[in-house]
């Protein structure tokens, strides 16, 4: 009889354009509670992005090189599936409100109808990171305002870069 536990695996998956401090919360916190994490960005190619699927997998890498058991990629296609072929038995999701509540709900009952052998696992954001998306970060930028703080240092450096050109 094997007596070794099964690793456990989980897909914290997003667009992460750009990467935010209440995702990189979110990443270390992950770390602590799976035997591996995998920060897992969705292609899809009909969303207008900031960044490309590459620059975004070098941000990530850059971010969370400090935890030895995450690692980014990305997919396209159903989440479930992808988590299924990288063994993972559970998808983290991070709630910050109510109304992350209504949508992640209804895509975690049908990720489970699809794959019911994957838990979907909720992590309440931390208190000074509840209020920051991507989408609020992009557009506090492209406005002029002070986003240090919001994103780690590199993500800021790579967002003036970027309105450089």
């Amino acid at each position: 009889m094997n007596t070794t536990p099964a690793s456990a695996v989980a897909i914290y998956p997003g667009s992460f354009d750009p990467i935010t401090n209440g995702h990189l919360d979110l990443i270390e916190r992950g770390a602590r509670l799976f035997d591996r994490l995998i920060v897992a960005i969705l292609r899809h190619d009909a969303k207008q992005s900031l960044f490309s699927v590459a620059e975004r997998m070098e941000m990530l890498s850059e971010v969370v090189g400090a935890f030895p058991n995450v690692s980014v990629d990305c997919f396209d296609g159903l989440l479930v599936d992808y988590a299924a072929r990288q063994n993972a038995t559970a998808i983290l999701r991070g709630i910050r409100a109510i109304s992350d509540y209504e949508y992640e709900l209804q895509m975690a009952l049908m990720n489970r109808r699809l794959q019911p052998r994957i838990e979907t696992i909720f992590l309440m954001a931390g208190e000074a990171y509840s209020f920051i998306s991507s989408r609020l970060v992009k557009e506090l930028f492209s406005l002029g305002g002070n986003i240090s703080g919001l994103v780690p240092p590199p993500v800021e450096i790579r967002l003036r870069q970027k309105s450089e050109i």
